[in-house]
């Protein structure tokens, strides 16, 4: 079942798997779907969204906690230091350059987007308990906002990545979703069924990165219309993914080691150099403050907030839909194409060393980027602006119009979305490439360049018949099967790591 077809690069003939032709055709006719009867396609969707958010919130909810209790476990135990690789294998890239590239590839255009909109409508328009526009509804909505991009998705990151970059380096197996359950279904996963859950992976990780384009587009049309008065609308935001697809295409022609980490490089500078700006020219003290005691609320609290399914009419479950259980669902669906690219670029580090850094760092990072973000936006909004009655996409710019050096800061911002949109993609070009030749490490040009068109294409009829909602619902739908594959993941794991320590004591026995 798991045929492989061959092309020409660079001289050499390469294998393509199935999982490509078969996933190729379900994306077409999901899209073809979204195309010819676009209203039929969101409402059904929509509703499948609704029922699977109602029906397993507690589900995800627990999952995520799991995650997070267990990712902490497994670094401080014994098998803490075993190597993702030969144990004479040291990391590909540095440490700096490492957190650069899964943060570019965990986050990226997100944290611009939702980076002052989030906080403010947790805020403004709709707290989790709290009166709209109190103090507590403040503090609480920096929380969540630390919850919804935090410790617990980078925890699932952390598993999914580990389990993958465990079985391909220091078992020598394919990078493959599939290859990963091999100590529960041993060969079964070299047909149908594996190819099965390889198909579902590249689905999640093609619509996925589909849509984040979508909504890259539109913020840079909406900051781009801000600053210079560019039309907002179809056409531009056409222009936009075809410009960005020539780039990413040629970062990807390029190479992991130059493409990827230059730009996963220049995406961390720019970010950096955003936030001290904003801390700089915004309230600095009160983000400090804030940022200081919601840090702690956020450490206090973290088990009562991700266990919280609001059971009761009282309990405003509509948040926790709305944004919870959407957020853990959302970032399930991405787990394919981020845990295969961090697994990828983490080779030779220990698994003590990978999981601390993949949970710890990026959860400080995104918690005081919101704090300082988030602040600011409610600052502003204090003051007598109304930034909550602006589209999400706008709401960061007219943010900046009321600091000093609003141009500066909104032309960082346009470059730090247009090299976050062109690093995704670039990275979900290689992944995908990865999941279409087999595992490979070294995918085709040729099936990258399809892929990155494939991608774009994607987004631009999306946008045209106005289906990103649909789509991100269609992805949201089936996290709920893969999250089931995660879980067979993570016990695939633990057996394959407790049968390694054993291989490791009985080796030291015999020295």
């Amino acid at each position: 079942m798991y045929q492989t077809h061959y092309i020409l690069s660079g001289g050499i003939m390469r294998k393509v798997s199935n999982v490509f032709y078969i996933t190729v055709a379900l994306i077409a006719l999901t899209v073809a779907f979204g195309v010819i009867s676009p209203t039929r396609f969101e409402t059904v969707t929509n509703n499948l969204k609704s029922f699977v958010s109602t029906t397993f919130g507690w589900y995800y909810l627990l999952l995520f906690a799991i995650f997070l209790v267990l990712a902490l476990i497994i670094a401080i135990s014994p098998y803490g230091k075993i190597r993702l690789g030969k144990d004479t294998d040291r990391p590909d890239f540095s440490t700096a350059t490492w957190i650069s590239m899964l943060f570019s590839a965990g986050m990226g255009i997100g944290l611009v987007f939702y980076g002052a909109s989030e906080p403010l409508s947790h805020y403004v328009l709709d707290p989790p308990t709290g009166e709209p526009g109190s103090g507590f509804a403040l503090k609480e909505g920096l929380t969540y906002s630390y919850l919804h991009w935090g410790a617990p998705i980078w925890a699932m990151y952390g598993i999914t990545a580990l389990a993958l970059a465990f079985f391909q380096f220091r078992k020598g197996e394919p990078g493959l979703i599939s290859a990963t359950l091999k100590p529960i279904f041993g060969n079964r996963m070299n047909g149908p069924l594996g190819v099965l859950i390889d198909v579902l992976a590249v689905f999640a990780t093609a619509f996925g990165v589909a849509t984040s384009l979508g909504f890259g587009a539109v913020q840079i049309n909406g900051g781009l219309n801000h600053l210079f008065g560019m039309e907002i609308g179809f056409t531009s935001q056409f222009i936009i993914i075809a410009v960005v697809t020539v780039l990413f295409i040629f970062s990807a022609w390029s190479g992991l080691s130059k493409g990827i980490k230059y730009l996963s490089n220049t995406n961390m500078v720019l970010a950096l150099i955003l936030l001290a700006a904003i801390l700089i020219v915004g309230p600095t003290l009160l983000i400090l403050n804030l940022y200081t005691e919601t840090l702690g609320m956020y450490l206090q609290n973290i088990l009562q907030m991700s266990f919280r399914t609001a059971p009761l009419a009282s309990d405003n479950r509509g948040f926790v839909d709305g944004w919870t259980i959407f957020y853990w669902a959302w970032w399930i669906s991405w787990a394919p194409f981020v845990g295969m690219f961090i697994a990828r670029v983490s080779r030779g580090r220990t698994i003590r060393e990978f999981l601390l850094g993949v949970v710890i760092i990026p959860t400080l990072f995104a918690s005081f980027w919101f704090a300082a973000f988030g602040t600011t936006a409610a600052s502003v909004q204090d003051s007598g602006i109304d930034l909550s009655g602006f589209a999400t996409e706008l709401v960061l710019f007219n943010m900046f119009d009321q600091l000093p050096l609003s141009i500066i800061l909104s032309v960082i911002a346009i470059l730090l979305i247009g090299s976050f949109f062109i690093t995704s993609a670039d990275s979900a070009t290689f992944v995908l490439g990865m999941q279409s030749m087999h595992g490979s490490l070294t995918p085709s040009n040729n099936i990258k360049l399809i892929w990155g068109v494939a991608q774009s294409t994607i987004a631009i009829l999306l946008l045209y018949v106005g289906g990103l909602q649909a789509i991100q619902n269609t992805i949201i739908i089936a996290a709920l099967p893969f999250s089931f594959v995660m879980i067979l993941m993570t016990i695939s794991l633990m057996k394959a790591l407790k049968d390694e320590r054993q291989l490791i004591e009985t080796r030291s026995r015999g020295k």
